[in-house]
C-alpha cells in the first residue's frame, strides 16, 4: 500500500505557525490569557472559540502568577490556573476540552489543547518528585527547578500509537468501552517502558483484537494535547486468523468494517478519522 498525506489535522494550522520556545516573557495587555480549571478553559460566553485578553482578565488573576506559554504568529498566549473554580464567571464560561474540541476554529483549538497540555504538567508538578520541596520555574527553559536539591522537571509527553489494521478492503473499527467518546475509532494504546512504538502496535493489537499483524508502516504523528499524548499512527495487515477475540474491558466494539462502510463524521481533527478516511478513499 503507498500511503498518502493529506493535512487537516489540528496542527495543521498554515500560513499561521505555532513557536513553541519557551521565553521569560513579561505579559502585556493584549496577550491572550488562557484560564484553566477542573472546569476547563475559560472563553467568551456565545458559539465562537473566543478567549479573553490579559486587560479584560486583570480583575480576575494575580498577573504575576501568569505562565507565558507560546505564540501563534505574533499573538502571544499566557497562563493562569484556578486550583478551584467552582462556577462561570459573568461574560465567561469554563468549557471543557471536549466541547473546545468541536468549536471549529483549528488555530484556537489547538492553542487551547496545547496550552491544557501545560496547565495539566504545571499543575501535576508542583512540588519535587525527589525531596519534596516546592519548585519554581526555569528563567530560561521550559522546566520547573527544585531550589532544595537542583531536580530540573520537563514537560511530560506520552507516546502513543492509533493503529489501521486492514484485511484486504476491510478495515478493524473500535468503540471504546465505558467512555463518553462512542464514535468509532481505531486500535490505541500507550508505548511501555523497553518497546519501540512498532512493537507497541503489535502487543496492543493483540491484547485488545486478539490479531496478529505484519507489514508495520509508519504514517503520521499528531500532538494531542488534550491528553498529553504525542499520537504515532500506523497501518498494518492482518497475520492469518482474522477472527477478533476483543477485550471487552477496553472495547465495546471490534469488527471489520468495509470501506465503504467506514463513518465520516463532521468533525476530523483526530489523527484517527484522518486515517479511516484516507483508507475509505483507497482504489
Amino acid at each position: 500500500m503507498i500511503i498518502l498525506r493529506t493535512d487537516n489535522m489540528i496542527q495543521d494550522i498554515a500560513p499561521h505557525f505555532l513557536s513553541n520556545q519557551y521565553h521569560n516573557y513579561l505579559p502585556e495587555d493584549e496577550d491572550i490569557l488562557l484560564v484553566c480549571s477542573p472546569l476547563g478553559v475559560l472563553i467568551f460566553e456565545g458559539d465562537r472559540l473566543r478567549f479573553p485578553t490579559v486587560a479584560q482578565c486583570r480583575s480576575l488573576v494575580e498577573i504575576e502568577q501568569l505562565k507565558y506559554l507560546f505564540a501563534i504568529d505574533d499573538t502571544r498566549y499566557f497562563l493562569y490556573f484556578m486550583e478551584s473554580a467552582s462556577e462561570d464567571i459573568v461574560g465567561f464560561t469554563y468549557r471543557k476540552m471536549n466541547d473546545i474540541r468541536a468549536m471549529r476554529d483549528n488555530v484556537k483549538i489547538l492553542a487551547a489543547a496545547t496550552g491544557w497540555h501545560l496547565y495539566t504538567w504545571y499543575r501535576n508538578h508542583q512540588y519535587c518528585g525527589r525531596c519534596g520541596k516546592k519548585v519554581v520555574p526555569d528563567r530560561h527553559l521550559r522546566a520547573l527547578n527544585c531550589p532544595e536539591c537542583g531536580n530540573m522537571i520537563f514537560p511530560v509527553i506520552a507516546p502513543a500509537v492509533i493503529v489501521a489494521v486492514t484485511n484486504g478492503d476491510k478495515i478493524l473499527l473500535t468503540k471504546y468501552a465505558n467512555r463518553a467518546y462512542t464514535r468509532f475509532a481505531l486500535i490505541a494504546g500507550f508505548t511501555e517502558i523497553g518497546e519501540s512504538a512498532e512493537q507497541t502496535v503489535a502487543r496492543e493489537v493483540m491484547e485488545e483484537a486478539g490479531l496478529k499483524v505484519k507489514n508495520i508502516r509508519y504514517y503520521k504523528s499528531q500532538p494531542w494535547g488534550f491528553d498529553s499524548n504525542l499520537l504515532l499512527g500506523f497501518f498494518c495487515e492482518v497475520d492469518g486468523d482474522e477472527t477478533i477475540t476483543m477485550d471487552d474491558e477496553e472495547l465495546a466494539v471490534a469488527q471489520w468494517v468495509h470501506k465503504s462502510d467506514i463513518p465520516e463524521y463532521e468533525e476530523g481533527l483526530a489523527l484517527t478519522h484522518e486515517m479511516m478516511m484516507f483508507f475509505k478513499n483507497m482504489d
